[in-house]
C-alpha cells in the first residue's frame, strides 16, 4: 500500500525545498526537518500499520535522495561505521531520517562544523556528541563547546564507566572549557574515579590540583639536562605535576568502580612511564611483573641509562623497579584472578587485592609515602 496522497504531496513538497536535515518522531508520527528558514513538520496520516507506513515513508526519502528506495539498507552497511563515507555523501545521509544514517554522518573523517550542528539537530546523543568531538575539526569548531557542555550536563546520567571516561577526556580538549568549567568538573570527579581517569588521560601533566614536588638529586638532575631518558622521566615524576599524576591514579585504584576503568587507569600508567618499555604491555602477571622489575633495576644488569643513575645514586633502584613495574601493568595482571569480566564492586576490589596492593605500593614509593600512615 501506497503513502496517503496528502503525506505523498507534502513530503514531496518537504524535499523539493532542499532540507539541510530530516528526523522522523515514530512516536508521535510526525517527520520534522531544518532548512534554512527554520524547521517545518509534518504529521503523518498512516492508512495502514504504523511500522509498515514509516518504512514506507523512509523509502520515499531514500528513493529521492540516493535514488533507489531498496538500497539504503545495504549502502549503509558498507559505509558507515567504517568511516569510509566519501564527503560529498554526508549531507545526503541527514536526509534519510534513519538514527543509523546520522550515526554514519558523525562518525565520518570529513565531518564540518556545519554538517556538525545539521546532525546534532538531527540527533540529539551522548554516543553521537562524543563520536563528533572525537573529531578535532569538529572539538576545535563552534559546535565543540555545544557538544561538550551537553556532555557534561549528560555526566550525571551516565551509567557505563567507559562512557564516562571518555566523555570527560573529550571535554577536555584545548578551548572547550575555561578554567572555571574545568575545576568544577575536576571537584565533581573528587568521588568519582571514572570521572578522575578521563582527568589522567587529556591532562597527565597538568591536572588542576598539583602536588608538592620531591627533590631531584643534583646528579639526576644533570643528567636530565644532558636528555638521559630515565632521569628525564624521574624529573617529571619529582615534579609537582608529576607527584599529582600519581596521587590521582592512587585515588582512581583505592576504589575502582569497574574493571574497564582498572585496565583504562592501567593504560594511563604504561603511556606515562612508556619510556621503560619501549615494546609496550608485556602481558605478564603480577609476580613476573614484580620479579622483571627487580631485575631491572640490578646496578649489575641495567642497560646503559638506569646504570649510569644507579652508579651515582644507588638508593634509586626500589624507585627505578617501581617505575618499570608500573610501566608494564596491563590485562596480564587481572587474567588470572578475575576471568570473569562482570565482577564488578567490591567483590571486583577483593579478587584484585593481590594486585592493587603491589600497584599502591610502588605509587607510594615514588611519592616517598609510608602505607602506616595513610
Amino acid at each position: 500500500m501506497d503513502l496517503s496522497p496528502e503525506d505523498t504531496l507534502r513530503l514531496n513538497v518537504l524535499l523539493a525545498n532542499q532540507p539541510q536535515a530530516i528526523r522522523i518522531d515514530e512516536s508521535r508520527m510526525i517527520v520534522q526537518s531544518l532548512g534554512v528558514q527554520g524547521e517545518v513538520t509534518i504529521r503523518l496520516n498512516p492508512n495502514t500499520r504504523a511500522d509498515q507506513y514509516l518504512r514506507r515513508v523512509r523509502e520515499l526519502l531514500s528513493g529521492h535522495v540516493l535514488g533507489s528506495p531498496g538500497g539504503y539498507p545495504i549502502y549503509l552497511q558498507r559505509w558507515t561505521r567504517m568511516g569510509q563515507m566519501r564527503d560529498e555523501s554526508l549531507a545526503q545521509l541527514l536526509l534519510l531520517g534513519e538514527p543509523e544514517a546520522v550515526v554514519a554522518a558523525v562518525c565520518a573523517p570529513g565531518l564540518t562544523d556545519e554538517l556538525a550542528r545539521r546532525a546534532w539537530w538531527a540527533m540529539e546523543d551522548a554516543g553521537n556528541a562524543r563520536r563528533m568531538l572525537s573529531n578535532l575539526a569538529v572539538a576545535r569548531s563552534a559546535m565543540g563547546q555545544v557538544l561538550a557542555e551537553y556532555l557534561i550536563e549528560y555526566l550525571p546520567f551516565e551509567t557505563e564507566s567507559e562512557a564516562i571516561v571518555e566523555s570527560v577526556r573529550l571535554v577536555l580538549q584545548p578551548g572547550l572549557l575555561d578554567r572555571e568549567g574545568r575545576g568544577d568538573l575536576w571537584r565533581k570527579a573528587a568521588r568519582k574515579p571514572s570521572y578522575l581517569v578521563g582527568f589522567l588521560q587529556a591532562l597527565p601533566d597538568d591536572l588542576p590540583e598539583p602536588a608538592p614536588a620531591r627533590a631531584l638529586a643534583g646528579a639526576v638532575h644533570d643528567l636530565a639536562g644532558q636528555g638521559d631518558a630515565v632521569a628525564v622521566l624521574l624529573q617529571r615524576v619529582y615534579s609537582e605535576r608529576g607527584q599529582a599524576f600519581l596521587k590521582t591514579v592512587a585515588a582512581v585504584l583505592a576504589k575502582p568502580p569497574s574493571q574497564d576503568v582498572v585496565l583504562a587507569t592501567f593504560v594511563c600508567l604504561r603511556e606515562y612511564f612508556a619510556v621503560l618499555r619501549p615494546a609496550g604491555d608485556p602481558d605478564l602477571a603480577i609476580d613476573d611483573l614484580l620479579a622483571d622489575a627487580t631485575r631491572f633495576a640490578n646496578p649489575d644488569r641495567a642497560y646503559l641509562d638506569v646504570a649510569k643513575i644507579l652508579l651515582q645514586e644507588p638508593l634509586l633502584a626500589s624507585e627505578i623497579a617501581a617505575m618499570r613495574f608500573l610501566s608494564g601493568v596491563g590485562y596480564g595482571l587481572i587474567r588470572p584472578i578475575l576471568p570473569d569480566s562482570t565482577t564488578l564492586g567490591s567483590l571486583m576490589r577483593r579478587k584484585l587485592a593481590p594486585v592493587i596492593i603491589p600497584l599502591q605500593d610502588s605509587l607510594d614509593r615514588l611519592r616517598r609515602i609510608s602505607r602506616e600512615f595513610v
